[in-house]
């Protein structure tokens, strides 16, 4: 076998072209093959995480409260619980109990109106801090999902002593007139408060504002009890 030398430099450089095209047609065909494996296996890897529409599930407690609606008038028991004296003010704990089938959501102030026996009504106000429960607002109020069965509360309460040179309180409120935050209708409910043998106070301040007020929903576990 005899070897012909090709001497020509233009010869030479179009069989140095012929050469390299080859060789990088076999690159791409090995890249092509190594880019295609690679893409079977991250398709297989994200196949195991489950497809981007996947359900998922989160707590009642967490943002998916959001979804559950706000508890209703009608789907609450109302009452007072956890009654006494201490501190110079008299009151109990609103407790709001889940009496329906389904989950809600409760947050911010209850609105709550004292009735005395003659039937003047006063809206309690907002509490920022009590002595009763020692509670105390801090912002934002909790949200607070409410199971089934389960229970939200609030603080109730009033001064029990006359304040400046009054010798005594009006009377006071006999009765409650109860609605949840942002609820639409309301129940009444007694204010006698057991553990303090007296009504809810009427009792106002020395500038002649009346004391009586409501904390924030909150759980139970958050109140001395």
């Amino acid at each position: 076998m005899r070897f012909q030398v090709v001497s020509d430099p233009r010869a030479r450089s179009a069989s140095y072209r012929g050469l390299t095209r080859a060789a990088a047609r076999g690159r791409t065909a090995t890249i092509s093959a190594l880019a295609a494996a690679a893409c079977g296996l991250v398709m297989t890897a994200c196949g195991s995480q489950g497809s981007p529409g996947a359900a998922s599930s989160a707590s009642p407690g967490s943002s998916t409260a959001a979804s559950v609606d706000a508890c209703a008038t009608s789907q609450l028991k109302i009452s007072i619980i956890d009654t006494g004296a201490l501190a110079g003010q008299a009151g109990g704990y609103l407790k709001f109990t889940n009496d329906s089938r389904t989950p809600c959501r409760m947050s911010d102030w209850p609105a709550v109106t004292g009735l005395t026996a003659a039937g003047k009504a006063t809206r309690l106000r907002n509490l920022q801090s009590t002595m009763f429960g020692a509670w105390h607002y801090t912002a934002p109020p909790p949200v607070i999902t409410v199971q089934p069965g389960d229970s939200a509360y609030a603080v109730v309460a009033a001064d029990d002593h006359p304040a400046g040179s009054s010798t005594r309180c009006p009377a006071p409120y006999v009765r409650l007139r109860v609605s949840p935050p942002g609820g639409s209708g309301n129940v009444t409910i007694s204010a006698w408060l057991p553990g303090a043998r007296s009504y809810l106070p009427s009792c106002t301040s020395a500038k002649g504002s009346p004391t009586a007020g409501a904390s924030t929903i909150t759980t139970l576990s958050s109140l001395p009890h």
